[in-house]
């Protein structure tokens, strides 16, 4: 099958019917112990403002597909869509600027946007403000925690206006009191944006705790196993009775594919 990735038409006046498609999507890279196959036929939708977690053992090809969407990598196989143009990529470690301020570090994706000089302050501090981070403006990477830090970041991505964010397990190195804050604020960021996010993790409780739809991949090469729509109300809460008994469930398919790979 040929590779494509395509992109809607800037300017086409056309209802969305999804933020993303990915379909038959797959992945293979060469190395010295020959083809790998990473991602084998993946089809999968997020829905404009929808909030989607893909899940999976560690080296399932969860990140490749992410970055895939991206555009940082093409598949080997199949085709890619997001109308809403190029999403905004959100990483694990912050990755700012440590020679620029919390609010040069938006500012410089504003910027890298388009946006006129005398309208970017005032948007970066809209944007720290959004992520509860007012008057952070004039601070340095090295004055703000671990948890601050990633709001920043959650700002700067914001700043590239996309319909689309992906997020690659991004609070996978805080503490678990800051991870559970950062859950709350961005729930309440995502619904006070009609964000659509598809959000890698291999934790199952933060998949069901945020999302409204769980995807698990196999384990390599990543297929989809299983989607569990998630039909409880937000604000959800790591420890809520619900939360623990649909991770249980989707825990045990988990195990599930992590022995069968290992029967291979």
């Amino acid at each position: 099958m040929a590779t494509t990735l395509a992109k809607a038409a800037e300017g086409t006046a056309v209802e969305q019917t999804h933020a993303a498609r990915i379909e038959h999507v797959s992945k293979s890279f060469s190395g010295p112990a020959g083809t790998q196959l990473v991602l084998d036929d993946v089809s999968l939708d997020v829905a404009p403002g929808e909030f989607v977690t893909l899940l999976g053992a560690s080296g399932c090809g969860k990140s490749t597909l992410l970055n895939l969407v991206a555009g940082l990598d093409r598949p080997t196989q199949g085709s890619i869509a997001t109308p809403g143009g190029r999403p905004a990529l959100m990483f694990q470690e912050h990755a700012l600027f440590p020679w620029l301020t919390a609010g040069k570090n938006i500012e410089l994706a504003l910027r890298l946007r388009g946006l006129p000089r005398a309208e970017r302050r005032p948007e970066a501090e809209r944007l720290l403000e959004l992520v509860r981070l007012g008057g952070a403006y004039g601070k340095r990477v090295h004055e703000l925690s671990g948890g601050m830090r990633q709001r920043v970041a959650l700002a700067r991505a914001l700043a590239q206006d996309s319909q689309l964010l992906l997020m690659d397990e991004p609070f996978a190195a805080l503490d678990a009191i800051t991870r559970d804050v950062l859950h709350g604020e961005l729930t309440r960021v995502w619904e006070e944006t009609n964000l659509s996010v598809l959000f890698v993790t291999h934790n199952v409780r933060e998949a069901v705790r945020l999302a409204q739809r769980v995807v698990l991949l196999s384990s390599r090469p990543g297929r989809v196993a299983k989607e569990w729509t998630v039909d409880i109300a937000q604000p959800r809460r790591i420890e809520d009775a619900d939360v623990a008994e649909l991770s249980l469930e989707i825990t045990d398919h988990l195990r599930g594919e992590i022995r069968r790979h290992g029967q291979h």
